[in-house]
């Protein structure tokens, strides 16, 4: 299990600070959720785009994300485009086109889409000490960064206790089915992967607390804001602002 497929390379956004990118970010992701104007919004996604070719990413690791992200949308597009009515389209199914679900689920689409490629492009291509450390200089709490930094650490420590204790089932003869067998045996998966994981975060906060752990994210050193940080910010300013007037010019 590997997320930071995107956190190194040598593109433009590789180099900036992640500050930087961790305040473009929220600033871009607040404006597009909060956008309605269809201009704004496929405006948006092109900018998301654009942010993606910049940043150097492989195509088919975005397209596989991108998948992910949509495979949720297409169930909004089978629920919200219809309604329920006395005289239906199809009499059958008792059904009619709703034409505001429709455009409430193409709206969610691009909104979706469009921040999932900017935080591909922006966040996901600094490593995640470093999200955490920009995190830290903002004075995040300690309490959820502690948060943030043991959720992530430990998904890997999920995925291969997970996968050892599949692999070692598979080696026995273990073939899934549509049968109680198999529900018993993933049940049984499941709490032996619950206990194996509460044994080893004892084992690991026990570590911690003898190299001198005490509820504190230490900063050991400090990022350096460079010339095109700032040229960066001032030039997405500018994106962030192009699009809310044109959302503003849409209303």
């Amino acid at each position: 299990m590997h997320l930071e497929t995107f956190a190194h390379g040598h593109s433009p956004l590789h180099r900036l600070d992640p500050r930087a990118k961790l305040a473009a970010a929220i600033g871009y992701s607040l404006l597009v959720a909060l956008g309605h104007d269809w201009a704004m919004l496929w405006a948006a996604l092109g900018v998301s785009l654009a942010a993606v070719l910049t940043a150097r990413l492989r195509p088919w690791e975005v397209l596989k994300r991108l998948l992910a992200v949509n495979t949720f949308m297409a169930m909004l597009w089978v629920l919200l485009p219809w309604q329920v009515v006395e005289a239906p389209a199809w009499p059958g199914l008792g059904l009619a086109l709703n034409t505001h679900g429709v455009e409430l689920a193409l709206v969610i689409t691009l909104k979706g889409n469009a921040l999932a490629l900017a935080l591909m492009a922006l966040v996901a291509t600094s490593p995640i000490n470093q999200v955490f450390h920009a995190l830290a200089h903002w004075r995040t709490p300690q309490k959820l960064l502690q948060i943030f930094f043991f959720f992530y650490r430990y998904l890997h420590v999920l995925h291969r206790e997970y996968h050892r204790l599949d692999w070692g089932m598979r080696v026995r003869g273990f073939v899934p089915g549509s049968n109680w067998h198999t529900y018993r045996t993933y049940a049984h998966l499941l709490g032996m992967l619950l206990v194996r994981s509460y044994d080893r975060a004892e084992r690991v906060y026990q570590a911690m607390l003898c190299r001198g752990f005490h509820g504190t994210y230490w900063v050991l050193d400090h990022f350096a804001w460079q010339r095109r940080d700032g040229i960066f910010c001032g030039l997405w300013a500018g994106v962030l602002l192009l699009l809310l007037l044109l959302g503003r010019a849409g209303l």
